[in-house]
C-alpha cells in the first residue's frame, strides 16, 4: 500500500489502495475477455475499494486495454500479459507482448483505414511509455480515475 499525507502541515496518512490483476491472453478472440477483465476490475475498485470510476474511464480503460491486446495479437507471436494496476487516482495499463519492435505513432490521416490504434491510446491516456524486454516489450498507458468536477470529457 502506498500512503498519501493529508495536508501541508499535517502528518495524517491515509492508506491508498494498491490493486492489481495480470492476465494472459493467447488469441485473437481473447480481446473481448480483456475489456471483460478491464470492466471487472474497475467495478471492484469502485464497489470494493471506494475508488472513483467514472464512465468515462470505464470506457477509456476498455478502450485502451482492446487497442493494445488487439495490437499484440496482430503484430506479436505468441501470448501477451496484460496488466492492470490501480494506485489512488490511476490506473496503468500495462501490456507485455514477444514483439521487440517499439510501437510508432502514424501521422494522422483521417482517410486512412485502420491502424489508428496507437493514436487513440496517445491520445485518451495521461502517460504512455514503452521498455525494451529482454524478450519484447512493455508499454503502459495510465489512465485518471476520477473526472475533473467541471469537466463532462477529456
Amino acid at each position: 500500500m502506498e500512503q498519501a499525507a493529508d495536508g501541508a502541515n499535517q502528518q495524517v496518512l491515509v492508506e491508498v489502495p494498491s490493486i492489481t490483476v495480470t492476465a494472459a491472453f493467447d488469441s485473437s478472440e481473447e480481446i473481448a475477455a480483456a475489456r471483460d477483465l478491464a470492466r471487472t476490475f474497475l467495478t471492484d475498485l469502485q464497489a470494493i475499494h471506494g475508488l472513483p470510476v467514472s464512465e468515462r474511464v470505464m470506457g477509456t480503460v476498455q478502450l485502451v486495454v482492446s487497442e493494445l491486446v488487439t495490437n499484440a495479437r496482430k503484430y506479436a507471436p505468441g501470448p501477451c500479459e496484460l496488466t492492470l494496476h490501480a494506485t489512488g487516482n490511476a490506473v496503468n495499463v500495462t501490456l507485455w507482448d514477444s514483439e521487440p519492435a517499439l510501437p510508432i505513432a502514424r501521422t494522422a490521416d483521417c482517410g486512412r483505414v485502420g491502424q489508428h490504434g496507437l493514436e487513440i491510446v496517445l491520445a485518451v491516456s495521461e502517460d504512455f511509455t514503452v521498455h525494451r524486454e529482454p524478450v519484447g516489450k512493455r508499454v503502459t498507458a495510465a489512465i485518471t480515475l476520477a473526472d475533473e468536477p467541471d469537466s463532462s470529457h477529456r
